[in-house]
């Protein structure tokens, strides 16, 4: 069990981020049009896993904004975006927001991926939730860095996560 924080307020996850080095399932994530999009289809890309509790929180959002500003300019990379909210959520702030170099996704279908990877929030008022956490994969799908946020409300270390890639 890993613990991050809500203002201050500790708050345990089910357990730890993946070691770096290994790999990780095939989670299918629900995409805004509600189709799937599977780790598998990303084979051979580099991919940034960008995992938050929600894009209608500030801090959320702007990861998501930062992240696509970013991924323009990245090579044979796809960033992903993946929180629990609904994928009308997520296309209803995409379309907003006009963000179009990533992959926003929900793993609301795929309760295994915040399980399996340590990230699901197991107490305090954001329970059942993804914490804020960063996993990199590389091309062949292993792990190359993680972060799990120590304060939820902070933004997640971008510049760790560019520079694993």
């Amino acid at each position: 069990m890993a613990k991050t924080a809500l203002k201050g307020n500790e708050v345990n996850t089910i357990g730890d981020l993946p070691a770096i080095g290994s790999s990780i399932g095939d989670y299918e994530f629900t995409k805004q049009d509600l189709g799937g999009l599977k780790l598998s289809d990303l084979k051979g890309k580099k991919v940034i896993l960008n995992i938050f509790p929600s894009v209608d929180t500030s801090t959320c959002a702007t990861s998501v904004r930062k992240f696509n500003e970013q991924a323009a300019s990245l090579n044979n990379t796809t960033v992903v975006c993946v929180s629990k909210d609904l994928p009308f959520a997520i296309a209803r702030f995409c379309g907003a927001e006009g963000i179009q170099n990533v992959e926003a996704t929900s793993d609301f279908r795929t309760l295994e991926f915040a399980r399996e990877n340590g990230i699901e929030m197991i107490d305090g008022p954001l329970k059942g939730l993804d914490a804020r956490s960063i996993i990199v994969l590389n091309e062949e799908g292993k792990v190359v860095h993680t972060e799990l946020v120590p304060e939820i409300v902070d933004e997640p270390n971008y510049e760790a996560a560019l520079k694993a890639l």
